[in-house]
Order: structure tokens, then C-alpha cells, then sequence
């Protein structure tokens, strides 16, 4: 390869967009059969929530009928609620778990929180 070759296949690539992949929300649902504590636990084994966070979650689920237990790409997220639904049933329970394509401009808001980036509208030209 020539190196003017080499050079434009580098600013190939350099061009090449990468978008961050698809954001799932995965959801618990309420049942009026599922222990509150074996929630709990199901929050803190595949969620890695604390027993407070893991509390506030499942008391979500209780009042509201559904609560978000994390966010992920496709194939976590679809790993996660496989393993979430597996476990009830082995422990016979009916939980159930979906997962829900989160919307674009939610996960750009919750983006710009986690990483602590300040808004467009704030930056000024110097």
C-alpha cells in the first residue's frame, strides 16, 4: 500500500460516525403473588443495587404496577431479564420482566447527567 493510499484510508476512518448502540430500560412488573422480599433480592443479585436502592425500587413496583431497574443495551438488557425470569420461575414465583427500546432524547438527557457535560445552550463563544 502507497502511503497516499494509507493516508486516505485513514481519513476513512477517521470520518466513520460511531452512535452510541440502542438504550433498554428493563422493567419489573408488579404480580400480586411475588414476595416483596424475593424482589429485593432479584434487585440486588442481577442489579447490583444495595438493599436501600434495591427497597426504593421494589416499593415502585408495589405502588406504581412497574419500575426501572436499569439501563442497558439489547443483548444485556435481554441477558438480564432472561436471567431475572429464570430465577422466578426456579424459585416459583410468576415476576415478571421486559425490556422497553428507550427513547432518544431521554438517553441523551440521562448522557449528559452521568458524564456531568455542561448544556449547548451554556457554552459562549469566546
Amino acid at each position: 500500500m502507497t502511503e497516499s493510499n494509507s493516508e486516505a484510508v485513514m481519513l476513512a476512518q477517521e470520518k466513520i460516525e460511531r452512535k452510541p448502540p440502542s438504550m433498554y430500560k428493563i422493567l419489573l412488573l408488579n404480580d400480586d403473588f411475588t414476595p416483596m422480599e424475593f424482589v429485593i433480592e432479584v434487585l440486588k443479585i442481577f442489579f447490583s443495587m444495595n438493599q436501600e436502592q434495591a427497597t426504593r425500587i421494589m416499593l415502585e413496583v408495589h405502588m406504581q404496577g412497574v419500575g426501572v431497574c436499569g439501563i442497558y443495551p439489547s443483548d444485556i438488557a435481554s441477558t438480564k431479564v432472561k436471567q431475572v425470569v429464570e430465577f422466578a420461575r426456579k424459585n416459583q414465583h410468576p415476576l415478571r420482566c421486559t425490556k422497553k427500546l428507550l427513547a432518544l432524547m431521554f438517553w441523551y438527557r440521562f448522557l449528559v447527567r452521568k458524564i456531568h457535560m455542561p448544556s449547548i445552550s451554556c457554552i459562549r463563544e469566546v
